[in-house]
């Protein structure tokens, strides 16, 4: 079962069991995707679907920042929810440590020495992790690595 067809039956099941707030999570994220279908005029695969939700949760975290910036624990709380609804789409998350291990064997494999090649590792490192981590943390093990 494709990740469209996922979202269209928890979305069926999230009506029949009358989950109002779960129902409208799946709605925007099921109308980010078709946005960007009718953009394209294709069918998304399931990477392409993986990368809307990937920003749909980024976007929801850098909301929850700010909410909680402000003291709104409120608004800060729809966020975490919302954050959890998506994230169950997506595929395991890896641990530090199994990022921390990739970062270094990517490393290896690109010659890497410094700051500088920064730009090289991410390049070679972002397809390994695709959805499986975030792309801060990674970012930040790879600045750790090359100092």
């Amino acid at each position: 079962m494709t990740l469209n067809e996922q979202l269209n039956e928890d979305m069926k099941q999230a009506m029949k069991s009358q989950d109002k707030f779960k129902l409208s999570v799946i709605r925007m994220v099921r109308s980010a995707i078709k946005n960007i279908e009718i953009d394209q005029r294709k069918t998304l695969d399931d990477n392409e679907v993986l990368d809307i939700l990937n920003r749909e949760i980024k976007q929801r975290r850098d909301a929850l920042q700010e909410f909680q910036k402000a003291g709104r624990d409120d608004l800060a709380e729809s966020a975490q929810a919302e954050i959890a609804i998506i994230a169950a789409y997506l595929p395991q998350q890896l641990t530090e440590e199994e990022v921390q291990a990739i970062v270094r064997q990517t490393i290896q494999e690109t010659g890497a020495s410094s700051k500088a090649d920064m730009g090289k590792v991410m390049s070679a490192l972002m397809p390994k992790v695709k959805g499986r981590a975030d792309g801060k943390l990674v970012n930040q093990i790879v600045q750790q690595q090359l100092q």
